[in-house]
């Protein structure tokens, strides 16, 4: 059984608030929160980048073991904002940690959905082959969104999450995990510009074409709402578990109206959800891990609660993890 060992979490310093978006464009603080429950989020400074979110959370999650890098026998990082095209992030991060020569990966363009994805791929990992599994969910979006799409540019922040993963004795168990994709639907969430069909050029750039996010709100909405909320149907079906058993649910933090809607279609307790939104905006594949680490840090989570996460993400992704504390 594979097991979380450590947690750890990390928010830049600098505060955006929604107040700070509608003196740059056409908002308001009332429009932002009746839409998306966010009334602040963290972004990088200008001299923070993507590995080094994802070494602080990475190396708080290994204190958190009470273990040192030199033990860490795999690494997979879930991001879509890389510190590099080439190469990975986990590489990188790899070096700076000082974990030696052991494997490494990224887990790319999944997006919000990255972090539960990798923990299935962690799970089965040590499965296999038992070792110690650091996994990171990380994004800076704020340096590589448009500050001009009034649609987008307020939904999100950056953060990063990491939990070390292994055999034997653990603060949880992960029961299991449930994973999906319909890629019929990779249209409504998607960033075109970049790849090799539309690569980068001068004209996209000028167009900030390479920086537009495009997302199709009502499908969105409705794909986010029926999978995450499917996926956690599924995955305590798979353990003889129902929603009455589950102490906490931690979904993506995408916006307020999906996390409502999913706690609905459950069944679910608001008390029963924990919610940081609010703060952070969403952080993509930072999100999970560090509502789950925030909500351990806050007394949220006890010994012998059964959590539940679940995301969604560009893809279109979806995954949901039992965890057993």
């Amino acid at each position: 059984m594979a097991g979380i060992l450590g947690l750890g979490g990390y928010v830049p310093e600098r505060v955006m608030s929604n107040d700070d978006w509608a003196a740059l464009v056409d908002t308001t603080d009332e429009w932002i929160t009746a839409r998306t429950g966010i009334k602040r989020r963290r972004f990088a400074s200008d001299d923070e980048s993507t590995l080094d979110m994802a070494a602080a959370a990475a190396e708080l999650a290994i204190k958190d073991a009470d273990l040192s890098p030199a033990d860490i026998g795999e690494i997979i990082v879930a991001t879509d904002t890389p510190e590099l095209y080439l190469p990975d992030t986990s590489s990188l991060l790899q070096d700076r940690l000082g974990c030696g020569n052991v494997p490494t990966y990224d887990l790319g363009g999944s997006g919000c959905a990255g972090f539960v994805q990798a923990l299935d791929v962690a799970r089965a990992r040590i499965q296999f082959a038992p070792r110690k599994v650091l996994v990171v969910g990380v994004e800076l979006i704020s340096r590589l969104m448009s500050w001009k799409s009034r649609a987008t540019c307020v939904l999100f922040g950056d953060a990063a999450g990491a939990v070390v993963m292994g055999p034997g004795e653990a603060k949880a168990e992960v029961l299991d995990v449930v994973t999906g994709t319909d890629g019929s639907k990779a249209d409504i969430l998607t960033l075109r510009t970049g790849g090799t069909r539309h690569p980068f050029s001068i004209d996209a750039a000028k167009t900030e074409a390479h920086r537009n996010i495009e997302m199709h709100g009502r499908e969105v909405f409705r794909e986010a709402v029926l999978r995450m909320s499917s996926a956690v149907t599924d995955v305590l079906r798979r353990i003889g578990k129902s929603v009455a058993d589950v102490a906490l649910v931690v979904p993506h933090q995408a916006n307020k109206r999906i996390i409502d809607a999913v706690r609905k279609r459950l069944g679910v307790a608001e008390e029963s959800v924990y919610v940081n939104v609010e703060e952070y905006g969403n952080t993509g594949s930072a999100s999970v891990p560090f509502a789950l680490w925030e909500a351990h840090q806050t007394g949220r989570i006890n010994a012998g609660d059964l959590v539940v996460l679940t995301a969604f993400g560009a893809g279109f992704h979806w995954a949901a993890a039992a965890v057993q504390f």
